[in-house]
């Protein structure tokens, strides 16, 4: 007979337990957010490329769509382009040069995209400046190249993305996993007044992003390293509604076949990351492309769950901020 009621006790407790995690965790019972996603433009407004079977050797270049635009990925145009068609976050890459500038550009060599040779860091920003960034581009096998000749000297440097647009924000990506470039890019933006590093996010290697964090602890970083770190903890903790500080002032990247395994998703997980200044940004698939984003109206309407608010992944800001800009 006690053994029953001990038996039953527990069947109880462990009911009210699952009763609990689940209020806490569901959104349905979140406080609701009527605002509207945040749109990231990754490269700004670029031309766009089938996936299948990339690998870190492809030269995405030689596999565009039919081009819809002008524009070419990573360049002033591009990204005031982008802001235009109402990216709130322009993503770009940085490359360090030969003496020690930076250049917004994708590639560590410049063979696939350039009419130059070698390796982007062996280069002078003069000798940089001076390519022509549309030479590779081919929709149809080399048959044609649509934007041979219009790239030239549209490389810009870092000094020139942040002075053309002093007020906007941006997430920089650091293509390499080398700490010095870590070092040499703290180097750069500890010299920027703390009201613009508000507005810039960093992210990359472990090792680079390591260095970047150590000398600036206050800047929004985030790497493979950290990411992992972030959804293991949270997987510990998030069910009781905890964020530790460890996981806040960050940025997460949160494939869409993961986001629905993270405690609270969609609602109730954005309120607490907005409560601990961590920004979530959703990118398409498994997490394995890490260009894959949604790219079309029926991406956004069909697999971003209905009220998300966070941010959004997209190459193809023309076409998906129409429907965020205009309900």
């Amino acid at each position: 007979m006690i053994m029953n009621l001990l038996k039953r006790k527990r069947l109880w407790l462990a009911l009210l337990l699952l009763a609990i995690v689940y209020i806490t965790n569901s959104s349905l019972l979140a406080k609701p957010r009527d605002e509207a996603p945040l749109l990231l433009a990754h490269r700004g407004l670029a031309q766009t490329f089938h996936m299948e079977g990339i690998t870190d050797e492809t030269c995405t270049a030689e596999r565009i769509y039919e081009p819809e635009h002008p524009y070419l990925e990573n360049t002033l145009a591009s990204m005031d382009a982008a802001f235009r068609e109402g990216a709130d976050i322009v993503e770009f890459d940085v490359q360090p040069t030969k003496d020690r500038n930076f250049v917004v550009f994708h590639d560590w060599t410049l063979d696939c995209r350039t009419n130059g040779k070698g390796v982007t860091r062996e280069h002078t920003t003069a000798e940089l400046k001076v390519l022509d960034i549309g030479y590779g581009y081919t929709a149809d096998g080399g048959a044609t190249y649509p934007f041979r000749g219009k790239g030239i000297g549209m490389m810009p440097t870092l000094d020139e993305v942040m002075s053309t647009f002093p007020d906007r924000q941006f997430l920089i990506h650091v293509k390499s996993n080398d700490p010095a470039e870590g070092v040499q890019l703290a180097e750069y933006l500890q010299a920027l007044p703390a009201q613009r590093l508000e507005q810039l996010t960093v992210y990359g290697g472990d090792e680079p992003i390591a260095a970047l964090s150590k000398q600036m602890p206050q800047l929004r970083t985030m790497s493979k390293a950290s990411l992992i770190k972030f959804v293991l903890t949270y997987t510990a903790v998030g069910w009781t509604g905890y964020v530790p500080a460890s996981i806040g002032h960050t940025q997460v990247h949160i494939p869409e076949k993961i986001a629905p395994w993270l405690w609270g998703w969609p609602t109730r997980f954005i309120n607490r990351m907005e409560d601990a200044d961590t920004r979530v940004i959703l990118v398409g698939g498994d997490g394995r492309e890490a260009s894959s984003g949604f790219d079309t109206p029926e991406d956004a309407a069909q697999r971003i769950p209905h009220g998300y608010t966070g941010g959004i992944w997209t190459n193809r800001i023309d076409l998906v901020a129409p429907m965020y800009l205009n309900r």
